[in-house]
């Protein structure tokens, strides 16, 4: 992340906030994954980030006004990171930048799926799920399932799109 813009163009100045490997991964955790701990970024990540990375990430998340960082009610020396309204307005741009690597990168698992789905479902959705990570991300305590149907509705839609089609007994 560097500290002098290389230009003014609103491109550049996504990817000096964003661009960078570690950054998006962290954001893609705290979003989809609901990942808001140190820790739980750090023991949790699949490309296994290095600590000072994390850190390092976090803290510029932070300056950048995308996420914030405040102690959690019930655990005074616990830190929680929660998205900004800056930050929430990252999901259609994650959404499309994972299906983009769904279908270009050719990925087979399951997050590729996923992707495919909720890049299909369109804005009327993303805008749901934004409201829904938004309340999320007002509290330091862990997400209600129950309380985001946006979210849970995509992932019956994934798991619809996975159930195997039963072809009509040809006899």
């Amino acid at each position: 992340m560097a500290t002098v813009l290389r230009s003014d163009c609103p491109l550049n100045l996504s990817v000096e906030l964003i661009g960078d490997r570690w950054t998006l991964l962290i954001l893609r955790d705290m979003i989809f994954r609901d990942r808001r701990g140190f820790r739980d970024l750090l023991t949790n990540s699949d490309e296994g980030i290095a600590s000072n990375v994390l850190n390092a990430r976090l803290h510029a998340l932070v300056a950048a006004g995308i996420v914030t960082r405040r102690k959690h009610a019930g655990h005074k020396q616990r830190i929680v990171y929660s998205l900004t309204a800056k930050g929430v307005k990252l999901l259609p741009v994650m959404i499309q930048l994972g299906a983009w690597g769904a279908d270009n990168a050719q990925s087979h698992s399951p997050t590729a799926l996923w992707f495919r789905v909720a890049a299909a479902a369109g804005p009327d959705l993303w805008d749901r799920m934004m409201s829904e990570l938004q309340v999320r991300h007002s509290s330091t305590e862990a997400a209600d399932a129950a309380a985001e149907p946006a979210f849970a509705g995509l992932a019956m839609k994934v798991a619809a799109a996975t159930r195997p089609t039963v072809d009509a007994d040809p006899s």
